[in-house]
């Protein structure tokens, strides 16, 4: 059993908790002290992972079902609420993986809408439970996985579109909750998991790699993914004490790798004053652009 402890009496919810880097995080939190909550829409796996839990010693109950359900989300609430005392620690994690036709060409709106419920609704439902709770307690953290995805340079639809909300969301999430001493996050995690291992997945990335939406680095990353156990511990870390002046950030965790990305800020590319001149013409525009991408070229070359 792990000597930190610096989660004891405080209850977690893991949404998306009974395999992969849910489960990881799950069971550090719960060496951590934390009593966690298990959720999965998988009822058996989420049985062997509050078993494996409990039989190190620890404290874990399960709530099986999607939290795309707004009454499944609550009741992994409640519970946290009822056994733990409290939801201090929210971790979402669910996720589906992008089928193989995702273009925007071919994806149905099937896939979409299933994609968006995993990834985004989870979320929703997840923190408009726990949210009011903590926010009555004056604590909590909530961490959200994203992914690089969100940035869209790998194509696909609702994956992408999914992380880049869950990003959005936890933002928006993180501003409204500081007053009330409640901290939100976002992690863009690299790990092996079952999403990201087989043969289906490997034809997916090297197909990625044909049509250059993916580099050789990022190509061969992928494809040797490390354990979900080294993505773990950043989580841990956010939903403790030491991280108590930390939020709205959007972080990376792969392996070794703990990188952040920089909040999105405009950058001028041209300016008039609406009161005393006319509105740009397309050939203006053509020019300031131009000369804007220009500029960011030569800075980019040194």
């Amino acid at each position: 059993m792990s000597s930190d402890r610096s989660l004891w009496g405080r209850g977690a919810v893991v949404v998306g908790g009974s395999r992969g880097i849910g489960f990881a995080v799950a069971a550090l939190l719960a060496k951590q002290g934390a009593g966690v909550v298990i959720n999965g829409r998988d009822e058996a796996a989420v049985t062997r992972a509050v078993q494996a839990i409990t039989l190190s010693g620890n404290r874990a109950v399960g709530v099986a079902g999607s939290a795309a359900d707004a009454a499944i989300a609550k009741r992994a609430v409640d519970v946290c609420v009822d056994k733990f005392g409290a939801i201090d620690i929210l971790v979402n994690c669910a996720g589906i993986a992008e089928p193989p036709a995702s273009s925007i060409l071919d994806v149905s709106p099937w896939e979409w809408r299933a994609l968006l419920d995993s990834h985004l609704t989870t979320v929703f439902n997840s923190c408009r439970a726990a949210a009011p709770k903590m926010v009555e307690n004056g604590r909590g953290s909530i961490i959200n996985t994203s992914s690089f995805a969100y940035l869209g340079d790998y194509g696909g639809t609702g994956y992408a579109a999914g992380k880049g909300a869950v990003t959005s969301l936890t933002l928006a999430i993180a501003a409204e909750l500081k007053e009330h001493g409640v901290r939100a996050n976002v992690i863009c995690p690299g790990a092996k998991t079952r999403l990201s291992s087989g043969l289906t997945y490997e034809a997916r990335i090297l197909e990625l790699y044909r049509r250059k939406l993916l580099d050789e680095t990022m190509m061969r990353s992928s494809l040797d993914a490390p354990p979900a156990e080294y993505v773990a511990p950043l989580y841990g870390f956010l939903a403790g004490d030491l991280a108590d002046d930390i939020t709205g950030e959007i972080y990376i965790a792969a392996g070794g790798f703990v990188g952040r990305f920089e909040r999105a800020t405009p950058t001028l590319v041209g300016y008039r004053d609406h009161r005393d001149a006319p509105p740009w013409t397309a050939a203006e525009l053509r020019q300031l652009i131009t000369d804007a991408r220009r500029d960011r070229r030569m800075t980019a070359t040194g």
